[in-house]
């Protein structure tokens, strides 16, 4: 069934004589907005007591590793599944499940914390503790795996879902504005809260994730219509899947992904700017108590760079890219990616390290405003849910090999250099493979080549709509 959408996106009266009249982008959009942006506040305390909690329990940069390998393990594994599902089930619907069963597991979390851990929010309170620091591991890795699976279907719904609540000439403004609002609230609001709230007791931030997830469920709840795939053609309707019918339709996504001569590229090109960004991203948390001796407030502060940035990319991005092109803006991408973590890697202070946190985000919000965008535009709905999951199957899967290789690399580093050097290892690795990369890219994502796909996927869409 065709998505159903509330009539508000009539233009308002212009601002100003001469301006073209400001569109309002629906009330249906504001509720996936507000749930976002309330799921990713519970995010941003959480991203404090995920990674202070693995440190509490161990100091071995693999076992840290593997705690974020497993919530990104399922982004490698369940994508392509996930994929098919969203384009047979009510998009809302799995949204609305998805933030439920979140809601569940870090709550469940958050008991095993206030159990076992109590009130203990130094890296070392837990150390002398062995039978509840292996407890308390275990329940956060497969926590982390669990909530993995449930992001990866409920993250490819939402992405999925917006080019049905939003006109497709509003879908950089739509996606900047959410990604902005994201941002703040993930690391400019909600790290400092967390870090406050470790000091006062360390299962407070993962109550707080839980709600967070609880009420983002009940705002996409409030979303109105039915939220389905498109039919294939006028009075088409879609036939009960056949057993084997998985394969077929995963097959359907992945060749016509492979086939298209520009995302096909940009889902390789993305996929190791991941890979690249996960080898740093793995054991930073031993890099900043270790290297940059922060504390948890310190460390809050340090993400906090990363929201100023996105905040400025996600809001000023679509007039980026009419000033520089959509080619260059993706240039500046790969350059400042490459160039940031030498940087980060030759510090010893962490207020540099915010700035280039600030400027990787801010690049890295422009990539996805306009790449996201693009795709919304160009893929046939019937085949959003899928190819979208294809796509980031290339571009999140990567995401856990890097993450054990980062670790990895701080291993093997320490057995040839002192421990300091081998935390800043990660770092200069990532710089050069990032610099291989962006040799590759440039020449193959040009303003003409992006352009020319919106431009044919707009055609494409304006004559299927004439013709339904």
């Amino acid at each position: 069934m065709t998505a159903v959408t509330e009539p508000t996106d009539a233009p308002d009266a212009p601002d100003a004589p001469g301006r073209p009249p400001h569109v309002s982008l629906g009330r249906n959009y504001h509720r996936v907005y507000a749930a976002s942006v309330v799921s990713n506040l519970g995010d941003g305390v959480a991203q404090i007591g995920y990674p202070w909690l693995a440190s509490a329990v161990t100091r071995n940069p693999l076992l840290i590793a593997a705690v974020a390998v497993a919530q990104r393990l399922p982004w490698l594994v369940f994508t392509l599944p996930a994929g098919v599902i969203t384009d047979r089930v009510d998009r809302r619907k799995a949204m609305v499940l998805m933030d439920s069963c979140r809601a569940v597991v870090t709550l469940a979390v958050a008991v095993a914390v206030l159990g076992l851990g109590g009130e203990l929010p130094a890296p070392d309170a837990l150390k002398t503790v062995v039978g509840t620091k292996y407890a308390l591991y275990s329940i956060l890795v497969v926590a982390s795996l669990l909530l993995g699976f449930a992001e990866v279907l409920r993250d490819n719904c939402a992405q999925t879902i917006i080019p049905s609540v939003v006109d497709i000439e509003h879908l950089e403004r739509a996606n900047g504005q959410m990604w902005s609002a994201e941002q703040v609230a993930n690391t400019l609001i909600g790290p400092p809260l967390g870090s406050l709230m470790i000091a006062a007791a360390f299962f407070l931030p993962f109550v707080v994730d839980a709600a967070s997830f609880a009420i983002a469920a009940g705002l996409t709840a409030l979303v109105v219509g039915q939220f389905r795939a498109k039919p294939l053609a006028l009075g088409e309707m879609a036939a009960p899947a056949a057993p084997g019918a998985w394969k077929v339709e995963m097959r359907e996504g992945v060749r016509w992904l492979l086939s298209h001569p520009l995302l096909r590229p940009m889902a390789f090109i993305l996929g190791s700017l991941n890979l690249i960004g996960a080898l740093t991203f793995a054991t930073l948390v031993l890099f900043a108590q270790e290297v940059l001796h922060t504390s948890p407030i310190e460390f809050a502060l340090l993400t906090m760079g990363g929201a100023l940035g996105g905040v400025t990319g996600g809001y000023a991005a679509p007039r980026i890219r009419k000033r520089l092109g959509s080619g260059p803006c993706l240039w500046l991408t790969l350059v400042v990616s490459a160039a940031t973590p030498v940087a980060i890697g030759l510090s010893s202070v962490w207020p540099i390290v915010f700035v280039m946190f600030a400027l990787e985000t801010l690049v890295g919000v422009l990539w996805n405003v306009i790449t996201v965008s693009l795709r919304q535009a160009i893929i046939p709905d019937e085949l959003l849910g899928r190819v979208n999951s294809v796509y980031r199957f290339f571009a999140w899967g990567m995401i856990p090999i890097g993450t054990a290789l980062g670790g990895l690399t701080v291993v093997i580093a320490e057995m040839i250099w002192s421990r300091e050097t081998a935390l800043r290892t990660p770092f200069f690795l990532a710089g050069i493979l990032g610099a291989l990369l962006t040799m590759y890219a440039i020449p193959r994502l040009t303003t003409a080549r992006l352009d020319a796909a919106r431009d044919e996927g707009r055609a494409t869409r304006a004559a299927r709509d004439a013709r339904d």
